[in-house]
């Protein structure tokens, strides 16, 4: 296949196209527009579908929908859009729907700006709908990883019946890098087991309503229980320059970028820092993170554009061993390199 240049947000829709995602049903918002606006030129010509729903809250309703036909399916925005789409998202959750949503995280709170933020990471990461739910999510920091992991959210979305976030920021939607294309997927999973066709032998209800309180509780069981087997096989994480490392940066997204270029900068100033970057942020990469001070790490610096999500989710890794800091920033702002070191230096005296 080609490598090709784009957008983040192109790149997005080329990974569903190449997953064989059947439908996109979505709404424009920026800094996510290119991704409706790649599928509405693409997925016709494939024959697929694609609609631009007069809301985001019908938009993630027909998600729902082509997902309980057996469908692949997709949808994409931003902070206020994915808001939106928290009742249906917990909907397709609790009936086992599998379904993709890429959320190109804006600045916030309220209609904030359109400058890149990680403000959603909690909504998103921690479920952001009502009840004991818990979405896949993959943070991708390359427009290559837009095409890469969005192929691997229809994967996991299938494998775990789940919905899966693709979650970034402005900055990867936006930067336009060259791409290699992945050949397409050729197998897909059979849904006739569970999958409403239109046929009288598929004919069946899917909901996710439990009357009962012990078939309700029940039912949650289960969904932990599939939660647990995400936790122990699906988790991902990216190293730079940890080897020898004494200080590790732990980022996510664009910052993991930025952090990338501050590593190599400290190491030219005599400073062993690291990087550690989740690209899943669930199944987050706890063991991977506690066992950092037992690799000779002796301080920790968690870097984020929002206010101490991500951080939180570090120190409860760590469970009291090492208390990491924090270095953030927010309203569109990007931390440099610079910044990054002289914060590390500040901090651990190096």
């Amino acid at each position: 296949m080609p490598r090709k240049l784009m957008k983040g947000n192109y790149a997005a829709v080329y990974g569903a196209a190449l997953a064989g995602c059947q439908a996109y049903y979505g709404y424009p918002i920026t800094p996510a527009s290119e991704i409706a606006e790649s599928a509405a030129a693409i997925f016709p010509k494939l024959g697929r579908t694609f609609l631009q729903a007069e809301s985001e809250v019908a938009a993630i309703n027909m998600v729902y929908g082509a997902a309980g036909c057996g469908q692949r399916v997709m949808t994409g925005s931003s902070g206020p859009g994915i808001s939106l789409k928290q009742e249906g998202l917990s909907y397709c959750a609790g009936s086992a729907l599998p379904c993709v949503v890429v959320d190109i995280m804006r600045g916030g709170p309220g209609l904030g700006n359109i400058g890149p933020e990680q403000g959603d990471y909690n909504q998103v990461v921690k479920g952001g709908g009502h009840g004991n739910y818990k979405n896949i999510v993959l943070a991708p920091n390359s427009a290559q990883e837009m095409c890469d992991l969005t192929m691997l959210a229809f994967e996991l979305a299938d494998k775990y019946r789940n919905p899966v976030f693709v979650l970034t920021d402005g900055v990867i939607g936006q930067m336009m890098e060259a791409v290699e294309l992945p050949e397409p997927v050729s197998e897909f999973p059979d849904k006739s087991e569970w999958a409403v066709r239109g046929t009288a032998d598929s004919r069946h209800l899917i909901n996710s309503i439990y009357l009962d309180h012990d078939d309700l509780e029940w039912w949650n069981e289960e969904l932990a229980r599939k939660y647990a087997l995400v936790q122990k096989n699906e988790v991902r994480v990216e190293e730079y320059r940890m080897d020898d490392a004494v200080i590790a940066a732990i980022a996510y997204g664009s910052v993991s970028r930025v952090l990338r270029s501050a590593v190599d900068l400290a190491r030219d100033r005599g400073v062993k820092l690291g990087m550690f970057r989740p690209v899943t942020l669930f199944p987050f990469p706890n063991e991977q993170v506690l066992a950092l001070p037992d690799r000779g790490i002796k301080g920790i610096l968690t870097v984020e554009m929002s206010n101490g999500q991500l951080v939180n989710d570090v120190n409860l890794a760590l469970r009291g061993k090492m208390i990491s800091d924090l270095h953030s920033r927010m309203g569109g702002n990007v931390p440099s390199a610079l910044e990054i070191v002289e914060k590390v230096s500040e901090l651990y005296g190096v």
